[in-house]
């Protein structure tokens, strides 16, 4: 197909989702927990995905490079990757679902999907908007199943040129070896442990407002979450303060209700490993500082509700401060000086994104360039934008999504080399 075809085809089907927003969300709400608004705000994103890659679709071209002779005409050009194999997360199942639809099918590839198990049906409703935009029958193909079947299907089949997953690391790197004997393209985006770093002159107001957010939305059920936040010495103690009455003003309650921001977690295997988390930091000579629990009460009875949880002082090998709780905990850890918050951000085996507040932009730009972290946001709290590659660092995955590199992931690349035999030589 054209380029413009396609263009046309995901704008139509943009516009049908955007039509059906209200009952996709209340899919989405009802099968991942997430309230009514995050719903929205998540479909709209995935909107804003799907026609960011229809416009870039059309800008698709090639080159011409120079040759070393005069009667040499050296042409790069672009294809479509083939089949591609899509595993998609339950925590935002709508907004990566278009992650990779978007770009793949602006790409001129076809795709097998393995939705999660978890949240498949607010996804469904987003395929038959495409299914009712004209979208031929065999181009988008769902495949409905667990991780380690459908997944490993997906990974292991001859005719799957390419596999672009959001998941696990221990995931990841199972699709990897699985992938390996085809010599498949991949796109993994995997696990983070990300650090907050505040540093002496931040705003701390403005620091501690921006970690509640990064620690607690979406109940820290999502890869750019911070459960480790490294502080200053020198302002540790006004910082906590303020991050403690930020998590404590968090009112958690259904997502379905009115007026709700904070909803529950996906299932009891997140709430109880975040126990654990919570459990271990404490057993460890961490101080509770809010949270740590269920919440109490009727209203709370049906969900699997946990209140965000604070921690100071943790040790450096207490499971939050070096697995990802993928749970609302945060824990909180003095450090020194600038030179110590680098080496403790740099020393897990994770980089996914990496946050830094200071007023002093030469400190926190030395920040930015020495952590390694494939992303990372100075006096801000989230390192995705539309049109910039977002992707990991070590076992934070390979490959980038988003930008003009997420497009150019479902392209082989092809170098036409021509001698002209009129041209002299």
């Amino acid at each position: 197909t054209h380029a413009d075809a396609r263009a046309r085809l995901l704008h139509r089907a943009a516009d049908l989702i955007v039509e059906r927003l209200p009952a996709i969300a209340n899919l989405l709400t009802r099968e991942q927990g997430k309230p009514i608004p995050d719903a929205e705000k998540e479909i709209r994103f995935g909107v804003e995905v799907i026609r960011y890659y229809a416009e870039e679709g059309r800008r698709l071209g090639g080159s011409i490079r120079a040759a070393a002779r005069a009667d040499i005409r050296s042409l790069v050009v672009s294809s479509p990757v083939g089949v591609v194999g899509a595993i998609t997360p339950w925590n935002y199942p709508v907004d990566i679902y278009a992650w990779k639809l978007g770009p793949a099918l602006a790409a001129g590839c076809t795709l097998v999907v393995k939705p999660p198990h978890e949240t498949p049906l607010a996804i469904g409703l987003v395929v038959q908007c495409f299914i009712d935009a004209g979208l031929p029958a065999g181009v988008l193909n769902d495949l409905p199943g667990t991780g380690p079947e459908a997944g490993a299907a997906l990974a292991e089949h001859p005719d799957i040129r390419m596999i672009t997953a959001t998941a696990s690391t221990a995931a990841g790197q199972s699709m990897m070896r699985a992938a390996a004997d085809g010599m498949k393209r991949l796109t993994l985006e995997l696990g983070g442990q990300c650090p907050f770093v505040v540093l002496d002159d931040a705003d701390l107001a403005e620091a501690a407002s921006a970690a509640a957010r990064r620690s607690f939305s979406n109940m820290g059920q999502i890869c750019i979450a911070v459960n480790r936040i490294l502080v200053a010495d020198a302002v540790h103690d006004q910082f906590l303060e303020a991050l403690a009455a930020e998590t404590e003003r968090i009112k958690l309650g259904h997502g379905i209700a009115p007026g709700v921001a904070y909803g529950p977690v996906l299932h009891e295997g997140v709430r109880a490993r975040t126990r654990g988390h919570v459990e271990d930091a404490l057993r460890r000579g961490g101080r509770l500082v809010a949270g740590g629990g269920a919440p109490s009460g009727d209203e709370y009875d049906r969900g699997f509700f946990f209140r965000p949880t604070l921690i100071d002082g943790a040790t450096d090998d207490a499971l939050v401060m070096t697995q990802e709780s993928y749970g609302p905990i945060a824990a909180v850890r003095r450090v020194r000086d600038d030179a110590e918050a680098l080496a403790l951000a740099n020393a897990l085996p994770y980089g996914l994104s990496a946050y830094v507040y200071s007023r002093d932009l030469e400190r926190a730009w030395a920040f930015a360039e020495k952590v390694e972290s494939g992303a990372v946001a100075v006096n801000v709290n989230d390192t995705t934008e539309l049109q910039a590659p977002f992707g990991g660092w070590k076992l934070s995955g390979v490959g980038r999504e988003l930008g003009t590199e997420g497009l150019m992931a479902f392209r082989e690349t092809k170098h036409i080399k021509i001698r002209l035999r009129g041209a002299a030589g």
